[in-house]
């Protein structure tokens, strides 16, 4: 079973469009949702929660339609997100208060031990917390009611680097239990580089890929050569290319293909998800 399943989902704006995205993400795995910013990486998350209602197309969660059944969905869903949805003149203890009646399987005792690992006072005020300690505080509410898939929407944005790792490895803590499922949503790259187990590659509101990442890496790659290896129909074959008068350095979505073209006469190197996502957010011919 998948836990999320979006079919031919489409939200227009006047400016931007999510345009018919068909998504699987596999549960008991961890899947990137990565794109540039205004990509419509969080339209696709606020949709799947039923924050945002879609224009056209299907959602389902766990094996549940959204945003039909969304109130018992959300007893098995837990929500890190960049925004913060608590009440700001509240202590952490109060703010707990408040939410855990509302989660049928709230484990007191996880909560408490969650807090002294990230080193959270219970007696201090929402409005008092850094943005790292409010992520950690969302964390620790998403996994102390039994969450079978956490929705992350950019948790680590504006993190330092201790805490983005620590929170990467008890992401990969949680997903012993094969049960769990974890989409994550981001622009850092990098923090995927460690963790993913799929990629699925948003770009101006369509789907550009939904695959296993490894398989990802090994597909594409960066090409660099001579401007003499060059013409009309080889610059098509590119995701992008940058050129200069001495050479050129691009992009390319099938590798063997490309091997098969230039053979020796060429460069080639395995692209980071980062280089991945920067060609193909730019596009055709980047100018030198």
């Amino acid at each position: 079973m998948n836990a999320i399943e979006i079919r031919n989902l489409s939200k227009s704006y006047p400016l931007f469009k999510v345009d018919n995205i068909s998504l699987e993400v596999k549960k008991g795995y961890i899947t990137g949702l990565i794109g540039p910013n205004g990509a419509g990486k969080s339209t696709l998350i606020k949709m799947m929660l039923g924050i945002i209602r879609p224009d056209a197309g299907q959602i389902k969660i766990l094996g549940s339609e959204m945003p039909r059944q969304g109130i018992e969905l959300k007893q098995r869903v837990g929500i890190v997100s960049d925004d913060c949805f608590y009440y700001e003149h509240l202590s952490i203890q109060d703010m707990k208060n408040v939410i855990a009646p509302f989660y049928d399987k709230w484990n007191d005792s996880k909560f408490s031990r969650y807090l002294e690992q990230f080193e959270l006072s219970p007696k201090k005020k929402i409005r008092e917390l850094s943005k790292g300690m409010k992520i950690k505080f969302a964390l620790a509410i998403a996994l102390s009611h039994g969450a079978e898939l956490l929705i992350m929407d950019e948790p680590t944005s504006g993190l330092d680097p201790v805490f983005r790792r620590e929170l990467l490895d008890l992401l990969t803590e949680v997903m012993q239990d094969e049960q769990n499922s974890i989409i994550f949503s981001t622009h850092i790259t990098t923090d995927l580089d460690r963790i993913a187990d799929y990629i699925a590659f948003v770009n101006r509101g369509k789907l550009v890929f939904n695959d296993v990442k490894d398989d990802v890496l090994e597909r594409y790659a960066i090409v660099k050569g001579g401007q003499d290896l060059l013409d009309a129909d080889i610059r098509a074959k590119f995701v992008s290319l940058r050129e200069s008068a001495v050479g050129f350095e691009g992009l390319v979505d099938d590798r063997k293909q490309a091997e098969s073209l230039f053979g020796s006469y060429a460069v080639f190197e395995t692209p980071s998800l980062e280089d991945i996502m920067y060609y193909t957010a730019k596009g055709g011919r980047i100018h030198a």
